[in-house]
């Protein structure tokens, strides 16, 4: 909670709340899965090559990790709108009860 600030009328003010637009831990750690999965995908072909993977095996792991890749960059994004959606909705909270012009 911000602490109030003094007035030169005496009246005490809130500190202004600064919305946050950087995504959260959570939002960079999902995101950043996401980025290992696209990774391991690329990579497939040189482990065909290597020999550690088969052509049908290689199939299935690319549309698998393919998958997870796309469904956490959209939880990441989902948790970045989320957090800057709390994040202006407290900042309004905030600023709607100051009572200043």
């Amino acid at each position: 909670m911000s602490r109030p600030l003094p007035s030169p009328t005496g009246t005490a003010h809130p500190a202004p709340v600064v919305v946050d637009h950087m995504p959260p831990r959570r939002s960079k750690v999902v995101g950043s899965l996401a980025a290992l999965a696209c990774a391991a995908c690329c990579a497939l072909p040189v482990l065909i090559t290597a020999g550690v993977l088969t052509g049908a095996g290689a199939a299935i792991l690319e549309q698998a990790l393919l998958a997870v890749a796309a469904g956490l960059a959209a939880l990441a994004l989902g948790m970045w709108w989320l957090h800057r959606r709390r994040s202006a909705r407290r900042a309004a909270a905030t600023d709607a009860g100051c009572g200043c012009g």
